[in-house]
């Protein structure tokens, strides 16, 4: 099992990419793993730190093989912006930018860092849906360890998650690229408007600050959601693993009746 299958030229994309909003197009966490694969892999130097990553969802990413671009925009030693693009044929259909910080030791001060209360794992949410009722997606490649609100009632919720398949078949997921899938779960587990009750939360980007990557596979949030009678919101996440905090998460949102 993978979410994308490499070949000479694309990269195919498996069920386990699809997303909860079209049987035909992918969860926004699956095309954001395979760019921060490509943004971080590329031209590899001093600045290996990537302390941002902006992920534009420019319409939906379809089931399709994908190609992969990937630029320096803003060459530097100490900062660098790396910019890439997933096309669908000619079409763009994600953009992202990850901005890359020169590594150095420092002998800091201890302390300085804020504690953040690590929750425990939690429980694992059991894979009981009806798969007649909605196809394989990007959930199946995750495991869920809810610790509060999601599934059991609507608002803030806390969960972790692990990637349960490789991004790229044959390859272990890098701690970014954990980041990454997990990340644009933000508004799935906070949102106080039910998806059973006909609400579309529909986050068109994606943008996550991180001072340190992840230890381990497990990557936590707590995530809250605000949203606004004028059909717009936005979901805000602490992003954490095991040891701690380690940056945090916030997407747009478009809000909608199906």
């Amino acid at each position: 099992m993978r979410s994308f299958m490499p070949t000479a030229t694309a990269f195919v994309p498996t069920e386990l990419t699809r997303g909860p909003w079209d049987p035909n197009a992918m969860h926004g966490g699956a095309p954001a793993a395979l760019l921060a694969r490509a943004i971080e892999r590329f031209e590899p130097g001093p600045a290996s730190h990537i302390a941002r990553l902006t992920v534009e969802l420019l319409r939906p990413v379809p089931l399709a093989p994908l190609t992969v671009t990937t630029r320096m925009a803003r060459p530097g030693k100490k900062v660098q912006l790396v910019e890439a693009s997933l096309f669908a044929g000619d079409q763009e259909v994600v953009r992202t930018t990850g901005l890359r910080l020169r590594v150095a030791p420092l002998d800091l001060p201890p302390g300085l860092a804020p504690e953040y209360p690590v929750p425990p794992r939690g429980r694992i949410v059991p894979r009981d849906r009806d798969v007649d009722d909605w196809p394989l997606g990007f959930g199946d490649a995750m495991d869920f360890g809810a610790v509060r609100g999601w599934p059991e009632q609507r608002g803030p919720g806390v969960c972790w998650f692990r990637l349960r398949v490789p991004v790229v078949a044959g390859e272990e997921p890098s701690p970014l690229t954990r980041v990454a899938a997990a990340a644009d779960f933000g508004n799935g587990i906070s949102s106080p408007l039910g998806w059973d009750e006909g609400w579309t939360f529909i986050n068109p980007d994606l943008t996550f600050y991180l001072h340190r990557l992840p230890a381990g596979e497990w990557v936590g949030l707590d995530a809250l959601t605000v949203p606004e009678a004028a059909g717009v919101g936005m979901a805000e996440s602490v992003l954490f693993d095991g040891e701690g905090r380690i940056g945090r998460a916030v997407q747009s949102l478009l809000l909608d009746r199906r």
